[in-house]
C-alpha cells in the first residue's frame, strides 16, 4: 500500500469516516501470553470487522491482522506479523510509502476511507490491486499503534472503467456536475465542443459553460432542478445556448439525467450542438414563410375584393390557416344586383392548400357572373354542381349559400347547398338561424336544390360564416354555434358598428388567432332601411296600357314631390311597358319605389326571353327603345322570375 497503514479502532468496525484516536488494551507481540478478557473482547471485534484490518506500531511492523486481512492479501496471519507493513505495498511505492508512514506517525489524526487518494495493495502472489485505507491513531499502553481498515475496490473501480468508456463513447459531449454545480467528470467530447481541456473544466462552476446574460438564472435554476429532479429528454422545448473558451455562443439542446450516487447526486448532462439545425430551421422558414405569402397573395387574389354596396353597409375577416401553406377554399361575395336588391355568396371548398385555393377561384368567377344574370338561387346552385362535377370529378364537394337580399320587398331569398345556417339578427331580438332548407353539398350530383323566401325586417343584420369559425376537432359543432350566437348577441349589445362587432365576435370565438388548423370566413351585412314609398299597378298587355302607364308614374312622382324626373321616367317606361306589351305575355306588372337616392321602376311579364337590345338601321321603325334607355337611365338590367322576368331602371334624385 502507498501511504501508512494502520490498525482499525477495537471497539468497532471503522465505517466510512474511520474511527476516532482511542486508548484501549492491545495484545502484546508475544504469541506465548495469555489474553486477557478485555484482549479476547478486541480480537473478537478485529475478526468480525467487514473490511481487513492490519494494526502496526510506530515502527511500521505489523502487530495484529484478522481473517479478512489473510483472504484478501493471500498471507497466512505468521507470515505478516512482524514483518515491515510494505510487504503489503507494490515496490513501486515502498520509498515513499515509509515516508509518508513517518508523516502520519508526527501528524496523526483520522483519515476516513476514501479520501481522495488512488493507492494499491500487493498481494502474496504478486498481484496488485486498487484499495481504500481508512487510518486510525491508537494510543496505548505499549505506545502508539495505528489500525488500517482496508477495502479492496476492484469491483468499483472496474465499474467506474466502464462508466468512463462509455462515457467516452458518447456521441454527446457529457457534463456531470455534484449538487452544487461543480463539473466533477467530462469525456473528449466536452473537451472538443467547448474547447477546453478536461482540467480547465473539472472542479470548475459548470456555469462556466454558460453565456454570461444567463449565469444568474442558470444557478436558479439548477437548484430547482436539484430539488425536483426528473429526467429531462434532449430537445424539451427550451432555447438553450452554450459558451466555448474562445466567447462565441452556439444553440445547444441538454438532457439531464439525476445520478443517486454514495458520494451523493450527481446530474448527468447530455450537451448536443445544434447550429446546423437551426439554421437550416431558419432557411426552411424563411422559405415557409415566402412560400406562404405567394400562396395567400394567390388567394387574396382569387377571393378578389367585394365592392361596396350603397347603403348596405358591411364587415368581413378572413383569416387563413395557420398550418401549412395556410390556404384554403373559402370564399364570399357581394354581387349588386340592380333595382336595390344585393346577392351574398359565400362557400366553402372542402380541403385545403393550393387546389382547393384554385377551384375556390374558379368557382368565385362562375358563381359572381351567374349572380349577375339574376337567376333565382336555387338556379345558381344548379349550375354550380354542375360547374364543380367538371372541374375535379365527383369526389369534390363544395359547401354554398346565396341569399337574395330585396330591402324594398323586404325579404330575403335563400338556397343552402350543405352549408351551415346563415344567421339573422332583427332588430331589438336575438340572433337566430335563418329558416331555410339545406340541401346536399355540390358535388354530390342529381338532387335539386331547394330555395326559400322570408320575410325579413329594415335594419336586420345577416351574418353568414364559414365552418372554420366554429368547428374545432375536440368540439360539438352545436355547441360551438351556440357560443358564436351567444357572441353575436353580446358584440351587437355593446356596439353598432359593424367592424368593431366583428372584431368582438372573433375575440370572443377564437381566442387564440394563431392556432386554427382551417381557414376563416366571417361577413356580418345590415339590410338597408325600407324604401320611402312604393307604388304598384297591374295593366293589360294592350297598346293603351303604355299611356296608362304613364299617367300612373306621372301622379307617383308628383305624390313623391320627384316630378322633376317625371319627362325622362314616362319616356323610359313607355318603353319599357311597350316591349313588355309587343314581345312579352300579359299582364304587365309595374312597381315604381324611390328612397333617398334614386328612384327605381320595374315592368314585368309572363315572357321569359329577355329583350336584346340591337343597333336599328337610320330606316328601321323600332329597335331604339333599349338603346334610350341604356342612354338616359343611371342604371338597368333584366332579371329572370318564376311568372317569366322582370326589367328594370333606376334614375338618380341626386344628380339632378
Amino acid at each position: 500500500m502507498d501511504a501508512t497503514i494502520a490498525a482499525v479502532s477495537s471497539e468497532s468496525d471503522p465505517g466510512p469516516d474511520g474511527p476516532p484516536p482511542c486508548r484501549c488494551p492491545v495484545p502484546a507481540p508475544r504469541h506465548e501470553q495469555t489474553p486477557s478478557p478485555a484482549e479476547e473482547r478486541f480480537r473478537g471485534l478485529l475478526e468480525a470487522a467487514p473490511d481487513a484490518m492490519v494494526i502496526v506500531d510506530d515502527t511500521g511492523t505489523i502487530r495484529l491482522v484478522n481473517a479478512q486481512t489473510e483472504a484478501l492479501f493471500g498471507y497466512d496471519r505468521e507470515e505478516l506479523l512482524g514483518h515491515p507493513v510494505e510487504i503489503l505495498v507494490p515496490g513501486r511505492f515502498r520509498n515513499h510509502h515509509a515516508h509518508h508512514r513517518n508523516g502520519y506517525i508526527h501528524n496523526r489524526q483520522v483519515r476516513p476511507m476514501g479520501a481522495g487518494l488512488e493507492l494499491h495493495g500487493l498481494r502474496r502472489d504478486g498481484t496488485e490491486f486498487p484499495v481504500e485505507i481508512s487510518l486510525s491513531p491508537l494510543e496505548t499502553t505499549d505506545g502508539l499503534l495505528v489500525s488500517a481498515a482496508v477495502r479492496d475496490v476492484s469491483e468499483r473501480k472496474a465499474a467506474e472503467e466502464r462508466f468512463r468508456s462509455l462515457l467516452e463513447a458518447a456521441p454527446d459531449a457529457m457534463v456531470i456536475v455534484d449538487d452544487t454545480g461543480t463539473i466533477r467528470l467530462v469525456n473528449a467530447q466536452t473537451e472538443a465542443l467547448f474547447g477546453y481541456d478536461r482540467e480547465e473544466l473539472l472542479g470548475h462552476p459548470v456555469e462556466i459553460l454558460v453565456p454570461g446574460r444567463f449565469r444568474n438564472h442558470h444557478a436558479h435554476h439548477r437548484n430547482g432542478y436539484i430539488h425536483n429532479r426528473q429526467v429531462r429528454p434532449m430537445g424539451a422545448g427550451l432555447e438553450l445556448h452554450g459558451l466555448r473558451r474562445d466567447g462565441t455562443e452556439f444553440p445547444v439542446e441538454i438532457s439531464l439525467s439525476p445520478l443517486e450516487t454514495t458520494d451523493g447526486l450527481l446530474v448527468s448532462a447530455a450537451v448536443r450542438d445544434v447550429s446546423e439545425r437551426k439554421a437550416a430551421e431558419t432557411q426552411l422558414t424563411a422559405l415557409y414563410e415566402q412560400q406562404r405569402h405567394v400562396a395567400l397573395t394567390l388567394q387574396r387574389s382569387l377571393m378578389g375584393t367585394p365592392p361596396a354596396v350603397p347603403g348596405m353597409p358591411t364587415a368581413s375577416r378572413y383569416l387563413p390557416a395557420t398550418q401549412g401553406a395556410g390556404v384554403g377554399g373559402d370564399w364570399f361575395d357581394l354581387v349588386p344586383l340592380g333595382a336595390g336588391r344585393v346577392g351574398i355568396l359565400i362557400g366553402d371548398v372542402m380541403g385545403r392548400g393550393l387546389e382547393a385555393a384554385a377551384i375556390m377561384g374558379q368557382l368565385r368567377s362562375a358563381a359572381h357572373a351567374l349572380a349577375k344574370t339574376g337567376m333565382q338561387p336555387r338556379q345558381l346552385m344548379q349550375s354550380l354542381d354542375a360547374i364543380v362535377a367538371e372541374l375535379d370529378g365527383p369526389d369534390q364537394l363544395v359547401t354554398c349559400c346565396y341569399l337574395i337580399v330585396a330591402p324594398d320587398a323586404g325579404e330575403v331569398t335563400v338556397c343552402s347547398a350543405g352549408h351551415l345556417p346563415a344567421l339573422l339578427a332583427a332588430p331589438g331580438q336575438r340572433v337566430r338561424p335563418l329558416d331555410a332548407p339545406v340541401s346536399v353539398p355540390l358535388g354530390v350530383g342529381d338532387f335539386l336544390h331547394q330555395q326559400t323566401t322570408l320575410s325579413v325586417a329594415a335594419g336586420s343584420r345577416l351574418i353568414l360564416f364559414t365552418d372554420g369559425l366554429i368547428e374545432t376537432p375536440e368540439g360539438d359543432i352545436e355547441e360551438q354555434l351556440a357560443a358564436l350566437v351567444t357572441a353575436l348577441d353580446e358584440a351587437f349589445a355593446a356596439t353598432s358598428d359593424l367592424e368593431s362587432a366583428a372584431d368582438r365576435v372573433l375575440t370572443s370565438v377564437l381566442p387564440s388567432t394563431d392556432s386554427h388548423h382551417d381557414d376563416v370566413t366571417l361577413l356580418l351585412t345590415q339590410l338597408p332601411a325600407a324604401p320611402v314609398a312604393t307604388a304598384t299597378t297591374d295593366l293589360p298587355a294592350v297598346s293603351s296600357s303604355v299611356s296608362e302607364a304613364r299617367t300612373f308614374l306621372t301622379k307617383a312622382l308628383v305624390a313623391w314631390n320627384c316630378d322633376r324626373l317625371a319627362d325622362d321616367a314616362r319616356l323610359l317606361v313607355s318603353e319599357v311597358v311597350t316591349n313588355a306589351i309587343r314581345h312579352g305575355q300579359g299582364p304587365v306588372h309595374v312597381h315604381v319605389r324611390h328612397n333617398s337616392t334614386e328612384l327605381t321602376v320595374e315592368v314585368s311579364d309572363h315572357s321569359h326571353h329577355p329583350p336584346q337590345p340591337r343597333i336599328a338601321a337610320d330606316d328601321d321603325e323600332s329597335g331604339r327603345g333599349l338603346v334610350l334607355v341604356d342612354t338616359l337611365a343611371q342604371d338597368w338590367g333584366v332579371r329572370p322570375t318564376d311568372q317569366g322576368k322582370t326589367t328594370w331602371f333606376t334614375l338618380s334624385l341626386t344628380s339632378r
